[in-house]
């Protein structure tokens, strides 16, 4: 079956960089659309930004310029390479993969950013 697995979470002072990994498997996802959310303690799951099957691309305006994803299909890998990285930034990230038939989640990766 389908997994995904987030990494490369951690602790990082205000304006420095993290990037995040989501690593499948069970599938190519040559199909759909991949996701990358967010969720701080106490509100709700956020988008952060999607990548689809060809490649293009969206951001959320309050990360734009600062975070960029991406995708390995080589390695059934897509990332989130997170710069200028602010506290409110600070979350529960999750990679998701959406299908015409199904959505799959991770288990998320803590990023936690001090002022």
């Amino acid at each position: 079956q389908v997994q995904l697995v987030e990494s490369g979470g951690g602790w990082v002072q205000s304006g420095g960089s993290l990037r995040l990994s989501c690593a499948a498997s069970g599938t190519t996802f040559s199909s759909g659309t991949m996701g990358w959310y967010r969720q701080a303690p106490g509100k709700q799951r956020e988008l952060v930004a999607t990548i689809a099957w060809d490649g293009s691309t969206g951001i959320e305006d309050f990360v734009k310029g600062r975070f960029t994803i991406s995708r390995d299909d080589a390695k059934y890998t897509v990332y989130l390479q997170m710069n200028s990285l602010k506290p409110e930034d600070t979350a529960v990230y999750y990679c998701n993969w959406v299908t015409w038939n199904a959505i799959y989640w991770g288990q998320g990766t803590q990023v936690t950013v001090s002022s």
